[in-house]
């Protein structure tokens, strides 16, 4: 596990943690993070769109695909 990055959505802050970051590369669909101290499993759809894995909806779609596009960014996927 990494360093704890930020993201600031909709004002509010919520840090995260890369699980297995390592393991990360271009062709990754699938990524682990702790939010908030919470475990939070994303996954990249075919319109590379990311969403809550099992379709789980604990938090904004637009939340998640805003994390998802922050690691994307990050560790260049």
């Amino acid at each position: 596990m990494g360093l704890p990055l930020r993201i600031t959505f909709k004002d509010e802050d919520y840090v995260y943690q890369i699980i297995n970051s390592k393991h990360i590369n271009s062709n990754t669909t699938e990524i682990e993070l702790f939010l908030n101290g919470e475990k939070l499993e994303l996954i990249r759809d075919t319109n590379l769109v990311w969403k809550q894995k099992d379709g789980v909806q604990a938090y904004d779609p637009n939340l998640i695909q805003a994390l998802g596009r922050s690691v994307s960014l990050r560790l260049r996927m």
